[in-house]
Protein backbone atom coordinates (compact mmCIF):
# COMPACT_ATOMS: atom_id res chain seq x y z
CA UNK A 1 0.00 0.00 0.00
CA UNK A 2 1.29 3.15 -0.77
CA UNK A 3 2.66 5.52 1.76
CA UNK A 4 0.51 8.30 1.37
CA UNK A 5 -2.60 6.05 1.41
CA UNK A 6 -1.57 4.42 4.93
CA UNK A 7 -0.88 7.82 6.33
CA UNK A 8 -4.54 9.08 5.11
CA UNK A 9 -5.93 5.35 6.72
CA UNK A 10 -3.95 5.75 9.94
CA UNK A 11 -5.28 9.13 10.87
CA UNK A 12 -8.92 8.21 10.05
CA UNK A 13 -10.19 5.38 12.73
CA UNK A 14 -11.88 2.68 11.06
CA UNK A 15 -15.25 2.91 13.28
CA UNK A 16 -15.44 6.77 12.19
CA UNK A 17 -15.23 5.77 8.05
CA UNK A 18 -17.49 3.05 8.66
CA UNK A 19 -20.06 5.11 10.79
CA UNK A 20 -19.97 8.00 7.90
CA UNK A 21 -20.19 5.47 4.89
CA UNK A 22 -22.84 3.63 6.86
CA UNK A 23 -24.81 6.79 8.13
CA UNK A 24 -24.90 8.10 4.46
CA UNK A 25 -26.06 4.81 2.98
CA UNK A 26 -28.89 4.17 5.08
CA UNK A 27 -29.76 7.52 4.55
CA UNK A 28 -30.13 7.68 0.79
CA UNK A 29 -32.34 4.33 1.62
CA UNK A 30 -34.61 6.06 4.05
CA UNK A 31 -35.07 8.62 1.83
CA UNK A 32 -36.52 6.12 -1.08
CA UNK A 33 -38.59 4.62 2.06
CA UNK A 34 -39.86 7.97 3.36
CA UNK A 35 -40.94 9.21 -0.39
CA UNK A 36 -42.96 5.76 -1.07
CA UNK A 37 -44.21 6.29 2.19
CA UNK A 38 -45.66 9.84 1.35
CA UNK A 39 -46.82 8.10 -1.54
CA UNK A 40 -49.14 6.08 0.59
CA UNK A 41 -49.71 8.67 3.13
CA UNK A 42 -53.32 9.65 1.70
CA UNK A 43 -54.47 6.12 1.68
CA UNK A 44 -52.87 5.26 5.14
CA UNK A 45 -54.85 8.12 6.59
CA UNK A 46 -57.81 6.90 5.59
CA UNK A 47 -57.20 3.53 6.90
CA UNK A 48 -56.32 4.71 10.01
CA UNK A 49 -58.91 7.08 10.41
CA UNK A 50 -61.34 4.20 9.67
CA UNK A 51 -59.89 1.23 11.98
CA UNK A 52 -56.18 1.24 13.96
CA UNK A 53 -56.21 4.80 15.22
CA UNK A 54 -59.80 4.68 15.95
CA UNK A 55 -59.57 1.20 17.19
CA UNK A 56 -56.37 2.10 19.78
CA UNK A 57 -58.49 5.43 20.95
CA UNK A 58 -61.45 3.24 22.00
CA UNK A 59 -59.34 1.32 24.31
CA UNK A 60 -58.54 4.39 25.80
CA UNK A 61 -58.77 4.61 29.60
CA UNK A 62 -57.05 6.57 32.52
CA UNK A 63 -54.78 3.65 33.55
CA UNK A 64 -54.03 2.91 29.55
CA UNK A 65 -53.50 6.52 29.18
CA UNK A 66 -50.77 6.27 32.25
CA UNK A 67 -49.14 3.41 30.07
CA UNK A 68 -48.61 4.81 27.12
CA UNK A 69 -47.75 8.27 28.13
CA UNK A 70 -44.95 6.37 30.41
CA UNK A 71 -43.91 4.85 27.32
CA UNK A 72 -43.32 7.30 24.82
CA UNK A 73 -41.59 9.18 28.08
CA UNK A 74 -39.24 6.46 27.84
CA UNK A 75 -38.22 7.91 23.84
CA UNK A 76 -38.53 11.22 24.54
CA UNK A 77 -35.39 13.84 24.23
CA UNK A 78 -35.71 14.61 27.79
CA UNK A 79 -35.62 10.79 29.04
CA UNK A 80 -32.90 9.73 26.72
CA UNK A 81 -29.86 12.18 26.69
CA UNK A 82 -30.40 11.76 31.23
CA UNK A 83 -30.31 8.15 30.69
CA UNK A 84 -27.38 8.36 27.98
CA UNK A 85 -25.09 10.95 30.71
CA UNK A 86 -25.70 8.51 33.70
CA UNK A 87 -25.08 5.17 31.46
CA UNK A 88 -21.87 6.83 29.69
CA UNK A 89 -20.54 7.67 33.72
CA UNK A 90 -21.15 4.92 34.94
CA UNK A 91 -19.31 2.93 31.46
CA UNK A 92 -16.44 5.07 32.55
CA UNK A 93 -16.44 4.47 36.18
CA UNK A 94 -15.60 0.77 35.66
CA UNK A 95 -13.56 1.77 32.65
CA UNK A 96 -15.65 0.78 29.96
CA UNK A 97 -14.80 3.40 27.61
CA UNK A 98 -15.07 1.53 24.80
CA UNK A 99 -18.65 0.11 25.60
CA UNK A 100 -19.39 4.11 26.00
CA UNK A 101 -18.14 5.75 23.01
CA UNK A 102 -20.23 2.60 21.29
CA UNK A 103 -23.42 3.95 22.72
CA UNK A 104 -22.70 7.81 22.10
CA UNK A 105 -22.40 6.96 18.41
CA UNK A 106 -25.18 4.94 18.56
CA UNK A 107 -28.12 7.62 19.80
CA UNK A 108 -26.24 10.91 18.17
CA UNK A 109 -26.12 9.13 15.02
CA UNK A 110 -29.91 8.40 15.11
CA UNK A 111 -30.65 11.78 16.40
CA UNK A 112 -28.75 12.88 13.69
CA UNK A 113 -30.12 10.69 11.07
CA UNK A 114 -34.03 10.88 12.24
CA UNK A 115 -33.75 15.05 12.06
CA UNK A 116 -32.67 14.72 8.53
CA UNK A 117 -35.23 12.31 7.72
CA UNK A 118 -37.87 14.74 9.12
CA UNK A 119 -36.95 17.86 7.21
CA UNK A 120 -36.38 16.09 3.80
CA UNK A 121 -39.28 13.90 4.02
CA UNK A 122 -41.47 16.56 5.39
CA UNK A 123 -44.10 14.47 6.22
CA UNK A 124 -47.10 16.35 8.22
CA UNK A 125 -48.77 14.99 11.05
CA UNK A 126 -51.93 13.42 11.10
CA UNK A 127 -54.51 15.59 11.36
CA UNK A 128 -57.38 13.50 13.92
CA UNK A 129 -59.93 15.33 15.45
CA UNK A 130 -59.33 13.91 19.37
CA UNK A 131 -55.29 14.17 18.56
CA UNK A 132 -53.32 17.02 19.42
CA UNK A 133 -50.96 18.14 16.48
CA UNK A 134 -47.27 18.04 17.09
CA UNK A 135 -44.87 20.32 15.90
CA UNK A 136 -42.31 18.58 14.13
CA UNK A 137 -42.76 16.58 11.22
CA UNK A 138 -43.84 13.00 11.26
CA UNK A 139 -41.57 10.66 9.31
CA UNK A 140 -39.98 8.97 11.05
CA UNK A 141 -40.97 8.54 14.26
CA UNK A 142 -38.42 9.79 16.08
CA UNK A 143 -39.42 8.60 19.88
CA UNK A 144 -39.82 5.08 18.05
CA UNK A 145 -36.28 5.50 16.28
CA UNK A 146 -34.23 6.78 19.10
CA UNK A 147 -35.82 4.80 21.84
CA UNK A 148 -35.23 1.40 19.96
CA UNK A 149 -31.69 2.51 19.19
CA UNK A 150 -30.82 3.42 22.60
CA UNK A 151 -32.45 0.96 24.81
CA UNK A 152 -30.86 -1.77 22.23
CA UNK A 153 -27.55 -0.38 22.82
CA UNK A 154 -27.85 -0.39 26.33
CA UNK A 155 -29.00 -4.27 26.07
CA UNK A 156 -25.62 -5.62 23.78
CA UNK A 157 -23.75 -3.71 26.44
CA UNK A 158 -24.99 -5.63 29.35
CA UNK A 159 -24.72 -8.54 27.51
CA UNK A 160 -20.96 -7.86 26.64
CA UNK A 161 -20.63 -6.96 30.05
CA UNK A 162 -22.88 -9.63 32.22
CA UNK A 163 -23.10 -12.19 29.63
CA UNK A 164 -25.24 -13.89 27.66
CA UNK A 165 -28.04 -14.81 30.62
CA UNK A 166 -28.70 -11.33 31.74
CA UNK A 167 -27.72 -10.11 28.10
CA UNK A 168 -30.64 -12.17 26.69
CA UNK A 169 -32.71 -10.95 29.75
CA UNK A 170 -31.73 -6.98 28.78
CA UNK A 171 -32.44 -7.28 24.90
CA UNK A 172 -36.05 -8.81 25.69
CA UNK A 173 -36.84 -6.23 27.80
CA UNK A 174 -35.84 -3.39 25.08
CA UNK A 175 -37.36 -4.78 22.54
CA UNK A 176 -40.58 -4.87 24.56
CA UNK A 177 -40.17 -1.29 25.31
CA UNK A 178 -39.45 -0.52 22.03
CA UNK A 179 -43.00 -1.80 20.98
CA UNK A 180 -44.54 -0.28 23.75
CA UNK A 181 -43.28 2.99 22.78
CA UNK A 182 -43.81 2.70 19.07
CA UNK A 183 -47.50 1.18 19.84
CA UNK A 184 -47.81 4.73 22.19
CA UNK A 185 -47.34 7.13 19.52
CA UNK A 186 -50.13 5.25 17.09
CA UNK A 187 -52.50 5.40 20.41
CA UNK A 188 -51.82 9.49 20.90
CA UNK A 189 -52.86 9.79 17.41
CA UNK A 190 -48.91 11.51 17.06
CA UNK A 191 -47.89 9.26 14.08
CA UNK A 192 -48.86 7.16 11.20
CA UNK A 193 -48.66 3.44 11.22
CA UNK A 194 -45.97 3.79 8.92
CA UNK A 195 -43.92 6.91 10.95
CA UNK A 196 -43.55 4.57 13.62
CA UNK A 197 -42.42 1.29 10.81
CA UNK A 198 -39.72 3.39 9.25
CA UNK A 199 -38.66 4.29 12.90
CA UNK A 200 -38.30 1.02 13.40
CA UNK A 201 -36.58 -0.13 10.53
CA UNK A 202 -34.02 2.90 10.29
CA UNK A 203 -33.04 2.17 14.11
CA UNK A 204 -32.58 -1.11 13.81
CA UNK A 205 -30.20 -0.66 10.58
CA UNK A 206 -28.51 2.21 12.20
CA UNK A 207 -27.32 0.12 15.17
CA UNK A 208 -26.36 -2.61 13.14
CA UNK A 209 -23.91 -0.12 11.25
CA UNK A 210 -22.56 0.67 14.66
CA UNK A 211 -22.07 -2.16 15.95
CA UNK A 212 -20.41 -3.47 12.95
CA UNK A 213 -18.00 -0.46 12.90
CA UNK A 214 -17.11 -1.21 16.44
CA UNK A 215 -17.04 -4.99 15.89
CA UNK A 216 -14.93 -4.35 12.79
CA UNK A 217 -12.08 -1.54 13.63
CA UNK A 218 -9.82 -3.84 15.47
CA UNK A 219 -10.18 -6.60 12.76
CA UNK A 220 -9.49 -3.96 10.18
CA UNK A 221 -6.54 -2.82 12.03
CA UNK A 222 -4.87 -5.87 12.64
CA UNK A 223 -5.66 -6.85 8.95
CA UNK A 224 -3.76 -3.56 7.56
CA UNK A 225 -1.12 -4.31 10.56
CA UNK A 226 -0.53 -8.13 8.80
CA UNK A 227 -0.64 -6.64 5.13
CA UNK A 228 2.34 -4.02 5.85
CA UNK A 229 4.62 -5.84 8.22
CA UNK A 230 6.87 -2.71 8.27
CA UNK A 231 4.49 -1.07 10.21
CA UNK A 232 4.07 -3.82 13.17
CA UNK A 233 8.08 -2.41 13.76
CA UNK A 234 11.06 -4.65 14.37
CA UNK A 235 10.93 -8.42 14.52
CA UNK A 236 12.09 -9.69 18.01
CA UNK A 237 15.46 -10.90 17.95
CA UNK A 238 16.13 -14.33 18.38
CA UNK A 239 16.69 -15.38 21.58
CA UNK A 240 18.31 -18.23 20.72
CA UNK A 241 15.74 -20.98 22.01
CA UNK A 242 14.04 -23.66 19.92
Amino acid sequence: MPARVRSALGRVPVPVAWLVGGFLALLACLLVLGALADEVAEQEANALDAFANPFLHGLASPGLDAAMGAATFMGSTPAIPLLLLAAGLGLIAIRRRREALFLVAAIGGSFALNQLLKLVVHRPRPQLAWAQVQPEFSFPSGHTQNGLVFYLALALIVWVIAGRRAGVVAVAAAAILAVLIGVSRIYFGFHYLTDVVGGYFAGLAWLLIVAAAFRAGPMLRAWRTDADPGEAGPAPANSGRA
